[in-house]
């Protein structure tokens, strides 16, 4: 007898020890197995535009985290009934479920039937494979009776929740909430929670948009199982349980028009943020961004339309980058009429600018050292500069020609004597203030000819220094990064820099605004105050043809550029026009896209406008005549029509028997002159020669003509 309770007391001792140190084994492997940084679940980032409207969300997987105080209990009560009704009883793993679900196996011959807790499924779906080992289903136990050391019921029911995958892209309560309802999840009802509960056993099988019907009969399992678990009454039961399933999908966005947008986000939060993609798609970061986005879509829209892109075949492609004046943020960009993810981004890609170089590196530069001025005469005529020979585009030279001129009809010749007179160096100087880094030396730079280019946004931030009364800032992406807990991550610094004069801004902001009215830049329509250059470079061996064609310019608000073009130019495809279209297509982008268009640029306080040019015409109607007045005796009348400029001066000279010539007198903006107490026998001659007081130039006179009696 006493050998028997001996034996008894031996095996539960025994029994006890092995138990115990299984457990201490168990715990032992749990400080291994459990990565604890595995439990920060992936959640989507978000951009959201200035105004705190959500443009889109970035992510590895489709998740929005909630706390579990934002969950209401008939969702966590929908889950636990049908996945775990003994969730806050058992300690991990339910032994009780398990040896229910072993029974009805061997009753069917088969598996029909799992135990796993919601605490294994989060340590199944979080930490291990999907494979159905012996070793990862021990593996699974040790992880749960761990995490059931470390975490309390409800936190771990709230990991669950915001883990778990129900179809289509979605994970997480809230997420799934918000695809099939578009409601959050504190705003679900019963049976919209019961109908989500009873999807993650089978997401391909009981989603209610593959599967409806198969999808309301596992809701009713749902409920029928709140009601015997005392979640829920009988007649609450029968209620739901009667009502059709009432989706409001949330429509999954495929937006090609955002993607390079997304795409410069992810590069700048990397580059000045130090945050890695990954990081970003799987962070749950708030991403305010200054992105404009009707004006996106619509220029993704126009990037399709083929009227604008004039190549050889349909591989011609393009790029657009709009910036606001004031804070240098991105409101759009287009890498691409085609643009994918991760593809060659053309907002980035150098390309050769042609004439768009001219106001940058040549003519502010020029006014800012001040060689020049806008109306100074610059060399009109051919030449060669060593053994460097620039032509004018249309072989017209006028021998001289004014700066705002040239730059008008986009003379090549006098840019490059400007460049000359300046030093390549100087203008590199200036390109430099500006973003721009070049390593070429020659004066080909003024026309554009360029090693490797420079890229849309670098031309369209420098133009912005026009606007910005001559003070240049780099171009951002991103307003603000704000992470799960609502905390501003450290911005980047932001440097101001001066690189013209306010006059000197304001000089060529007038004069390109004259470019697009009645220059190289008319063509379009846009009705609200715009200043820019267009730039062409031609492709050698084909007549007509260009490589690449370019708009830049800016308006009260915003500076941009457009590139049109092929990544690849050669004698099968090439353009067969230039930069009106690329012109055409920045000016159609700007219409009807919800930007202020104001009419006019305001001149800024205590600075001199530049005025309109003065053009000087031939004079007409040119008469001389004697006539008699009182005290006065005998007087010589001039008169002609005058121009409808008022600013016209008339030089009026005298030409005597000798031949010589002399000055009289002059008037402004009138047709008439008189001298009085003249000699009548002197057969003086007269002559009006119509003077430029911006140039100080003479144009045209008439002939001299000597009075008769009128």
């Amino acid at each position: 007898m006493n050998n028997k309770w001996l034996n008894i007391f031996l095996l539960v001792a025994s029994t006890s020890i092995v138990a115990f140190i299984g457990y201490m084994f168990i715990l032992f492997l749990g400080n291994y197995v459990v990565d604890e940084k595995k439990l920060i679940l992936n959640t989507s980032s978000e951009l959201v535009d200035l105004d705190g409207n959500t443009i889109t969300k970035i992510y590895v997987e489709n998740r929005e985290y909630v706390e579990i105080t934002d969950i209401p209990d008939s969702v966590r009560n929908a889950f636990i009934a049908v996945e775990d009704k003994r969730f806050y009883e058992h300690t991990g793993i339910d032994l009780r479920a398990i040896g229910r679900a072993l029974y009805r196996d061997l009753l069917a011959g088969g598996k029909v039937e799992g135990g796993s807790t919601i605490t294994q499924q989060l340590a199944k779906n979080v930490f291990l494979t999907q494979d159905k080992t012996l070793l990862r289903k021990t593996k699974e136990a040790i992880i749960a009776i761990n995490l059931e050391r470390k975490y309390p019921k409800d936190k771990i029911l709230e990991m669950y929740l915001n883990q778990v995958y129900f179809g289509h892209g979605v994970y997480g309560i809230q997420a799934a909430s918000q695809f099939y309802f578009q409601k959050d999840v504190n705003e679900l009802k019963l049976d919209e929670a019961a109908l989500l509960a009873g999807i993650p056993k089978a997401p391909a099988t009981y989603s209610p948009l593959l599967n409806e019907e198969k999808s309301k009969k596992r809701r009713n399992l749902v409920l029928d199982l709140m009601e015997k678990q005392n979640f829920i009454t009988p007649e609450e039961a029968v209620r739901n349980q009667g009502k059709t399933i009432g989706l409001k999908v949330k429509e999954i966005q495929d937006m090609p028009w955002l993607s390079t947008y997304i795409d410069m986000v992810l590069a700048e939060a990397e580059e000045k943020y130090q945050l890695s993609n990954e990081a970003l798609l799987k962070g749950g970061y708030r991403i305010v961004v200054p992105v404009n986005a009707h004006l996106q879509k619509r220029a993704y829209e126009l990037f399709q339309e083929d009227v604008y892109f004039p190549g050889t075949n349909d591989a011609v492609e393009g790029a657009f980058v709009l910036i606001d004046n004031e804070t240098g943020g991105v409101i759009s960009a287009i890498g691409g009429r085609n643009y994918v993810r991760k593809g060659l981004n053309r907002v980035d890609v150098k390309k050769q600018p042609g004439s768009t170089m001219k106001p940058i590196a040549v003519y502010a530069p020029a006014m800012e050292e001040g060689l020049f001025e806008p109306y100074s005469f610059l060399k009109d005529e051919k030449m060669s500069f060593g053994d460097y020979t620039p032509q004018n585009h249309d072989q017209k030279y006028d021998g001289i020609v004014t700066m705002f001129d040239a730059l008008i009809s986009s003379k090549n010749v006098p840019a490059v004597w400007v460049m000359e007179k300046l030093g390549v160096e100087t203008g590199k100087k200036y390109l430099e203030k500006n973003g721009i880094k070049i390593e070429d030396e020659g004066l080909a730079v003024a026309l554009g000819g360029l090693s490797y280019g420079v890229s849309p946004i670098e031309l369209a931030n420098a133009y912005r220094t026009f606007a910005q009364n001559g003070t240049y800032s780099e171009p951002y992406f991103i307003q603000a990064i704000y992470n799960q807990e609502g905390k501003e991550l450290s911005p980047p610094n932001r440097v101001k820099t001066v690189v013209y004069s306010q006059q000197t801004a304001w000089n060529m902001t007038r004069m390109l605004e004259q470019v697009v009215k009645q220059g190289t830049a008319i063509h379009g329509e846009y009705n609200g105050a715009l200043a820019g250059k267009t730039g062409t470079t031609s492709f050698l061996g084909k007549e007509g043809a260009a490589k690449d064609a370019w708009f830049a310019g800016f308006t009260p608000e915003v500076s941009g550029a457009v590139w049109i073009g092929y990544d690849q130019t050669n004698e099968q495809q090439y353009l067969k026009a230039g930069s009106s279209y690329a012109t055409k297509l920045f000016k159609a982008i700007m219409k009807d896209t919800h930007i202020e268009a104001k009419k006019v640029f305001s001149l800024p306080d205590g600075l001199v406008d530049l005025e309109e040019p003065i053009r000087l015409e031939r004079i007409e109607n040119y008469r001389v005549t004697y006539t008699f007045k009182p005290l006065q005796l005998f007087t010589v009348q001039l008169a002609w029509k005058p121009q409808a400029d008022e600013r016209v001066v008339y030089k009026i000279y005298r030409k005597g028997k000798d031949g010589e010539r002399e000055f009289i007198g002059s008037v402004q903006g009138k047709g008439l002159y008189e001298m009085t107490f003249v000699n009548i026998f002197s057969g003086d001659a007269y002559q009006v020669v119509p003077y430029n007081p911006q140039t100080q130039k003479e144009g045209q006179g008439t002939d001299y003509v000597v009075p008769n009696w009128g």
